[in-house]
């Protein structure tokens, strides 16, 4: 035996014996580093699960629980298989395509003729004899409104909209609501009939022009209605036909049973206004709506893509130290007055402005790094008002995918916001900063009802994670996951050393399962709340706290990651911070909670707490597609009429 390889024979004999006597995980991996490299000592689980060279282990304030394999010596290039690495994709973004419209069949109706078996009521014969009318309309709608009129008029052969006289006054409540859609951010030319100008009993005079007038703009009434009202209480735009990341539940709407309603409703509008959501939050982008209309453009108008460093030239730095000059308050007038007015038309951000751009961002809550980026922008320029109306609308109609009312304890996840709210009987009572999925892993859109706490929790690595990210590392070091507080399980349940595993011989279906035992580094922190979803997305603990200090915090692989898990899950508890703390100290265990609404949202524009709307970044770019579809919709309705 060489000199080298005895000492690495008793250095290995130190190592068992020390794991024997209990020695703490950070020590074997200081040792372990000794005997065989890889940079153990210096690494810490980054919110993957796994390792990135950054420095010790964080505390994360409660017992290291967590239970390893003995070491062994990580294998180079051990290939028995070589089987290519197919990687998991990320759900994609699709081609929106509108429901196509389609001529309405009236031959239904138009065959309805005089029936004896039908009442001979005034209205109703003067229908049957209107509806021959009907066999040369062209009318188009989307195919379920034309199914359904043709479906309530055959079985209810009489006028909605029109009475012995002409158009009767329902129909001028819907028509004014119909020409008010702007109001909710929709488009009144969606819904445009041509009134009939009628002045005399036609029906009773049997003019058989008027007549047919009369009953092509009752089918073009009702087909308007009905999209209205599925529009207003459902959304113009179906979310699923977007992207694999929207999933929202289709909200039902019986257009029979709408048109039997408005047949003998005396209030027409109310009915139709009623379609809309009624939540505090809609209120709200309504309000805002209507103000961005009547008021004038910014003053000062500012790129919101500009990204300007110390060193830089750029003409729109001007306009950014005119509006923080414009703004000034006592505080920053007496140190920075005098500067900005000899520089308020600079092009160059020279180290002497610096100061004054920390300032300004540290007062609108920003990080003052002193980099002039997109969101310093929003913060002091705002955006333009053409863009603030574009997000407003969007808003609007992404309100209208979820229920009309959100609850009144709940839990509001707003990703463009990095935020995560709590609120109970309709009253905010946590507000705290969030992590959000990073573009590459984008955070859903959907909602859910949260239903369970986990202490100390184990983290159940995703099969994306495993082949995207750990398996070209397995193959060169299959013990890697034994040696980093993993547990792998084979099909039956049954662990299984990571090291004794052919990584090789799996591409893009991995046949086992990884999770990370509890200890100060899990990537789940100490906790997780979790709403059971397809997504396999939860709020959660993390160990890297400083990511909450950045202004843009879309990092993680999907999950939400808070800054107070702690306070969220005595909130969704109806326990204390201290009870929560005490069952953390307990080790790792779960616990039921109240099935309480939880939104994953997406929203550019939210009104905070007092009904002002705040205007956020489009870290996904996902308003651009909304804005897409909602033209292509529009496109598809114009020979509607």
């Amino acid at each position: 035996m060489t000199l080298i390889t005895r000492k690495v024979f008793l250095q290995a004999t130190v190592l068992v014996g020390s794991f024997a006597m209990g020695m703490p995980s950070a020590g074997a991996q200081s040792l372990f580093e000794n005997l065989f490299g890889g940079g153990v000592r210096s690494q810490r689980l980054d919110s993957a699960g796994y390792t990135s060279r950054s420095g010790r282990l964080d505390s994360g304030g409660y017992r290291k629980n967590q239970q390893r394999l003995p070491l062994e010596p990580p294998r180079t290039n051990v290939r028995r298989g070589g089987v290519p690495v197919a990687k998991i994709s990320a759900p994609s973004y699709y081609n929106y395509k509108a429901v196509e419209l389609q001529r309405v069949d009236f031959a239904t109706l138009a065959a309805i003729g005089q029936s004896a078996s039908l009442d001979q009521a005034t209205s109703g014969t003067a229908f049957r004899e209107a509806a021959a009318a009907l066999a040369d309309y062209e009318l188009f709608a989307e195919p379920a409104i034309g199914k359904a009129i043709v479906e309530y008029y055959a079985a209810n052969p009489d006028f909605i909209w029109v009475d012995e006289v002409g158009v009767n006054a329902r129909a001028r409540d819907a028509l004014r609501v119909l020409g008010e859609a702007a109001g909710y951010g929709l488009s009144p030319a969606d819904y445009a009939v041509t009134v009939p100008s009628v002045t005399s009993s036609v029906i009773a005079t049997g003019a058989g022009g008027r007549k047919a007038d009369l009953i092509r703009f009752e089918m073009a009434l009702s087909a308007r209605v009905l999209r209205y009202a599925r529009d207003a209480g459902v959304g113009r735009v179906n979310p699923n036909k977007l992207s694999g990341y929207h999933d929202l539940p289709e909200k039902p709407f019986d257009m029979v049973a709408a048109l039997r309603t408005l047949s003998f409703t005396g209030d027409a509008r109310g009915w139709l206004e009623a379609r809309h959501p009624t939540n505090e939050a809609y209120r709200a982008l309504r309000i805002e709506l209507e103000a961005l209309k009547a008021s004038a453009e910014n003053e000062i108008v500012v790129d919101p893509k500009l990204l300007l460093k110390p060193g830089q030239a750029n003409p729109e730095l001007g306009k950014i130290l005119q509006l923080i000059a414009r703004d000034l308050d006592d505080e920053m007038g007496g140190e920075y007055g005098e500067l900005l007015s000899q520089r308020v038309a600079s092009e160059t951000y020279d180290e002497d402005l610096v100061p004054v751009i920390k300032a300004a961002q540290a007062k609108e809550g920003l990080k003052p790094d002193g980099v002039i980026g997109p969101r310093t922008v929003s913060a002091l320029a705002g955006t333009s008002k053409a863009d603030r109306i574009e997000k407003v609308t969007i808003a609007l109609e992404q309100l209208r995918w979820l229920p009309h009312e959100l609850g009144e304890t709940r839990v509001f996840i707003n990703q463009p916001a990095f935020t995560a709210q709590f609120f109970d009987n309709g009253v905010e009572k946590l507000n705290m900063r969030a992590v959000v999925g990073k573009p590459s892993n984008q955070t859903s859109f959907f909602y859910d009802e949260i239903e369970q706490i986990d202490y100390n929790p184990y983290w159940g690595v995703p099969q994306s994670i495993i082949v995207n990210e750990m398996l070209p590392r397995l193959r060169n070091d299959p013990g890697y996951l034994d040696r980093a507080g993993y547990e792998v399980t084979d099909s039956r349940g049954r662990r299984i050393a990571s090291s004794s595993v052919n990584w090789w011989a799996y591409g893009s279906k991995v046949p086992y399962s990884v999770r990370q035992t509890p200890s100060e580094a899990n990537a789940l922190g100490e906790l997780k709340i979790l709403f059971p979803n397809k997504h396999a997305i939860y709020m959660h603990d993390t160990p890297q706290k400083a990511l909450f200090d950045r202004d843009m915090r879309a990092f993680s692989h999907g999950c939400v990651r808070l800054k107070d898990p702690r306070g969220m899950a005595a909130a969704v508890l109806g326990k204390s911070v201290d009870y929560v703390a005490a069952k953390l100290r307990q080790g790792h265990s779960t616990e039921k909670t109240l099935k309480i609404p939880v939104y994953v949202a997406y929203f550019t524009a939210w009104p905070d707490k007092h009904g002002q709307v705040e205007y956020f970044g489009d870290v996904y770019d996902r308003d651009a597609r909304v804005k897409l579809a909602l033209e292509k919709t529009d496109a598809v309705r114009v020979p509607s009429s």
